[in-house]
């Protein structure tokens, strides 16, 4: 795999750069998980050290607040638990485990008493994200969340009976798996802006957002291929184009970057749209300049991404990958 390169791309969209408080959220969320009894073992640690969820956050919110910086990061540093543990741990591999799981953390985003330490931290993340966010946001965020929590349980029955989806099938799939939905969602609190649902409801912003979501996650599996293959995990693009092509896995690389450029032109085509539509529903005030600003931040959004998955070791150093990497964390799931 070592000889595979990855696909030259023309990235359209211009860095922002990497938000000044990086420093100040790395400690903030080490911090943050050490006083949540968040204890991670060694092999664990490391892997999380490789990933730099601060680099991510503060490349795709480079002008936000060194709160809300430090608060969106948490969120991140969680759902990369949650995303190890259903990956790798044995809850992804049995759906008799993974349900009641699932049910758990919802039930926690729903405001049920918090168990063990993975849902306490849920329970505190959630109570700060919520404090004055409007009841219509809360209700996206919500929905956005449970989305992709639930795509691990799918995940599960696939491994379980398996079931290999089709290209098309994943694309809808992973629009929820990536988890790029609810921090498009987090987005509008450090903007200071607040949609309401008729905006939501534009076929262009609806289009936007799953541009954005599914440049993201094709981009992750173009760059995870190499660690996921070797951890025996088959929800990946590439690993499906190869599949359904019958090619070679250069071939599949290169025809997933093809479909990242073709992602990225959808990306300018939404925006497009969305300011026409704008014109035609006679948007006018805080509404068009909200919206405005969402087609403003997703391109350095969407930049910040693709740049993280360049420097971050998890994707860049697949080598790396060792056995204790994949203990899995389901004593934070425990009472």
């Amino acid at each position: 795999m070592s000889q595979i390169a990855l696909p030259e791309f023309h990235m359209p969209f211009p860095s922002a750069g990497c938000n000044p408080g990086i420093a100040r959220t790395r400690e903030a969320v080490w911090e943050w998980a050490d006083s949540h009894d968040l204890s991670l073992s060694p092999g664990a640690r490391k892997k999380m050290v490789r990933t730099r969820p601060e680099l991510w956050i503060s490349l795709i919110f480079p002008t936000a607040s060194q709160h809300h910086l430090d608060l969106f990061c948490q969120w991140l540093f969680w759902a990369f638990l949650v995303d190890d543990e259903f990956d790798d741990g044995p809850a992804g591999r049995n759906p008799r485990l993974c349900e009641p799981a699932i049910d758990r953390l919802v039930a926690v985003l729903d405001g049920e008493e918090p168990r063990g330490a993975m849902e306490r931290s849920l329970a505190e993340l959630r109570s700060r994200t919520y404090r004055d966010r409007p009841a219509h946001w809360i209700r996206q965020f919500r929905r956005d969340t449970v989305s992709w929590l639930w795509t691990y349980y799918a995940e599960a029955v696939d491994r379980a009976t398996g079931h290999v989806p089709s290209r098309t099938e994943y694309i809808t799939h992973r629009r929820e798996s990536v988890a790029m939905q609810p921090f498009l969602d987090l987005h509008e609190i450090t903007a200071g802006i607040d949609l309401p649902e008729s905006a939501r409801s534009l076929p262009s912003y609806i289009a936007l957002r799953h541009a954005v979501t599914d440049h993201s996650g094709l981009c992750n599996d173009i760059c995870s291929f190499e660690k996921e293959a070797l951890l025996g995990y088959g929800h990946n693009a590439v690993a499906l184009i190869q599949r359904e092509r019958g090619c070679s896995l250069q071939e599949a690389v290169d025809e997933a970057g093809g479909e990242l450029a073709r992602i990225a032109r959808r990306v300018r085509s939404a925006e497009r749209e969305l300011l026409e539509e704008i014109g035609a529903a006679g948007i006018e005030g805080q509404t068009r300049t909200a919206l405005e600003r969402c087609a403003r931040d997703y391109r350095g959004l969407v930049r910040g991404d693709f740049d993280y998955h360049a420097r971050a070791e998890r994707y860049t150093r697949p080598d790396l990958v060792e056995i204790d990497d994949r203990e899995s964390l389901s004593e934070h799931f425990a009472a």
